[in-house]
């Protein structure tokens, strides 16, 4: 495994819920992702739970980034049916040394579910 490889990170937003799910609810969806992706075969990604990325009302949503890489952000996820679609497109990630997995090669969920694509801070 390569620096690079190494220095890739799973961002989960752990404050997703569901539009019809109550505002103070203690078992929210985003969180609920971040327990089962934490520790499940992703050796080559760094699973980082956080606050919130603010896309609210979009269902569960992750990002994905790392130096010298294009930071990727989807939403629409859920907590349960996306796992594998969440470990395809985070190993296919890994493996591009600027982030740009081409979009046929993507999973579909996230080819129609892409938020935002931000360029590296780093040139590439």
């Amino acid at each position: 495994m390569d620096q690079q490889t190494a220095r890739v990170e799973l961002l989960i937003c752990t404050r997703c819920q569901r539009t019809d799910q109550p505002g103070d609810s203690d078992d929210r969806p985003g969180a609920a992702l971040y327990k089962s992706l934490s520790g499940a075969g992703l050796d080559a990604v760094t699973v980082t739970p956080v606050e919130c990325l603010s896309n609210c009302s979009r269902g569960c949503t992750i990002a994905l980034r790392g130096p010298g890489r294009w930071t990727y952000v989807y939403g629409n996820l859920d907590e349960r049916s996306h796992l594998d679609a969440i470990r395809d497109g985070a190993r296919k990630y890994c493996k591009s040394p600027d982030g740009l997995v081409p979009w046929r090669d993507r999973p579909e969920h996230f080819r129609k579910n892409c938020i935002a694509r931000i360029p590296p801070m780093e040139t590439v």
